[in-house]
């Protein structure tokens, strides 16, 4: 079995992070999925107190079916962006969490609302 990236956990106490086996069952996909999810760097996760998971802020309710969650539909992309502009997991992590005043908010929280463009915008920028 290869083994899947994992980045320090610099989110704050407050920022809640699920096991990987409970983004399964959420996702409705073996946990394996989510482990082949971690190598494509779809997602991004993080070890706190022992146990690997994922930051519940990469996750959002699925419009079409209640109480289910999905990935963030630009999650991936903006992992790619920031990565192609030469962050490391643990960089892009970190700069999708710092507040950013002129968002305002995180780019994280940003992701969930009108201004994920704007997000993927800048991430796009940061790498010129």
């Amino acid at each position: 079995m290869s083994t899947f990236p994992v980045c320090d956990d610099v989110l704050s106490e407050s920022d809640e992070v699920l096991p990987l086996p409970d983004v399964a069952e959420s996702l409705h996909v073996p946990v394996t999925r989510v482990h082949q999810m971690l190598r494509d760097r779809q997602l991004l996760a993080v070890r706190r107190e022992g146990v690997i998971g994922i930051p519940r802020l990469f996750l959002a309710e699925d419009a079409h079916h209640r109480g289910e969650l999905r990935v963030l539909k630009q999650l991936p992309g903006l992992i790619a962006v920031l990565r192609d502009g030469g962050f490391t997991d643990d960089e892009s992590l970190r700069w999708m969490y710092q507040e950013d005043p002129t968002l305002p908010g995180r780019p994280v929280d940003a992701l969930h609302g009108h201004l994920a463009r704007e997000v993927l915008r800048r991430a796009q920028a940061l790498g010129f």
